[in-house]
């Protein structure tokens, strides 16, 4: 990906105009516009979500489209088009296939880059016949299609049988960032730890269950301290009904639920497990990131085999990998995890090195440059080839 370069040399696109077309509020959206920025492309962010907190860097700019809401995504076409018009950007980069990529096929506007996240190709498609047409005529309309994990884009190519090349354009970690800090680590016994939003497809039920399971075979009195601990950040919609399943557990006492935190301040909460778990069991779980951060930081993993989880933990060698919706499973191998110093700090240290050598965020952003370049010197007239050869 990086051929040609020197050492600590990044790929530029001084002069290169890009519309990115998604949600500011989400953090990845956001990472993306400023890496992209600071590579030399003129990012113009046209959303129906801004952020009014968001600190805009140098070399973005912020166009919010005028409706909002599920029609907003049909509504704002004619800005949209008008946006294109007067910024004559090199190429339009959608993110989700649903609403934005609705938005981005209904503009015409060519070349444009459709960038697929989870939900919208796990589970729109499938609420209706309507949805699934709908979705599956964004992505063909699409000049070029990526997806964060090879998990996703074999959804897509379920969606879409025959369809050609997919760009892997994972999101990448900033290992200086997300880095063992061991002076975090002052506490009694062992934290558990996971950075999810409580909602059902991410399984906080099955590891509150697998950690009661755990807290019996590992002898220990329910509520008793110091000893094992489960530390849950993150909010959602689930919060009560999980505080209440820990209470009806008896392990209420030994589980902590944080709330949600802001991006910023994950590599230290991070930095105070022992451990991390993501017992998630949805397959629209697309792509690991948290558990990516998680590595960087030096931790043992344990993960479900939901969606592209696996993808990113090499089972037995940077983590252990386990059946979704197996409490007893998650608990097993959080258990020897928590018998074994020696295997907690291999499995960190060689998570960590994967990150380094295959997810840091700048070589990632490497590969999201020169696939915008490709994408954008396609033949896109009627006839042409089409199709991101070179980034796929």
């Amino acid at each position: 990906m990086n051929a040609g370069l020197g050492a600590g040399e990044r790929v530029r696109a001084d002069g290169f105009k890009v519309v990115l077309l998604g949600p500011v509020s989400v953090i990845h959206t956001q990472r993306w516009a400023t890496a992209l920025a600071e590579r030399g492309i003129d990012v113009v962010l046209a959303t129906q979500h801004p952020d009014p907190d968001w600190p805009v860097p140098a070399g973005v700019r912020v166009v919010a489209l005028p409706y909002t809401g599920a029609a907003g995504y049909f509504a704002n076409v004619a800005a949209l088009r008008r946006l294109l018009r007067t910024e004559r950007p090199d190429l339009l980069n959608a993110h989700y296939a649903s609403g934005y990529g609705t938005t981005a096929a209904l503009a015409q506007f060519r070349p444009w880059l459709l960038s697929v996240w989870g939900s919208d190709v796990y589970d729109f498609p499938y609420e209706g016949r309507l949805k699934g047409w709908w979705l599956r005529r964004n992505l063909r309309q699409a000049d070029a299609i990526a997806s964060t994990s090879h998990a996703m884009a074999k959804q897509v190519r379920r969606l879409l049988p025959g369809h050609g090349d997919i760009a892997i354009t994972p999101f990448g970690v900033d290992v200086e960032r997300f880095s063992p800090q061991p002076q975090t680590k002052a506490h009694d016994g062992l934290v558990i730890g996971t950075v999810k939003t409580l909602a059902p497809k991410y399984g906080i039920d099955v590891l509150l269950r697998a950690f009661a399971l755990l807290v019996d075979g590992a002898g220990l009195e329910r509520g008793s301290e110091p000893g094992l601990s489960l530390v849950i950040v993150g909010g959602g919609p689930q919060r009560a009904e999980l505080e209440s399943l820990a209470a009806a557990l008896g392990i209420a006492a030994k589980v902590r639920f944080v709330g949600a935190v802001p991006h910023a301040d994950v590599p230290r909460w991070l930095n105070g497990f022992d451990v991390y778990a993501a017992a998630s069991r949805l397959d629209s779980e697309s792509f690991g990131v948290a558990i990516l951060e998680a590595s960087s930081c030096g931790l043992p993993v344990v993960v479900s085999d939901a969606g592209g989880l696996s993808e990113v933990v090499s089972d037995g060698v940077t983590g252990l990998v386990v059946a979704r919706d197996d409490p007893q499973a998650l608990a097993m191998a959080l258990a020897g995890l928590v018998a074994s110093p020696a295997q907690r700090q291999r499995l960190g240290v060689a998570g960590r090195q994967h990150v380094i050598d295959h997810y840091e965020w700048q070589a990632t952003v490497d590969h999201m440059v020169v696939c915008m370049q490709s994408v954008a010197s396609v033949d896109v007239t009627p006839g042409g080839q089409g199709g991101p050869s070179a980034c796929a």
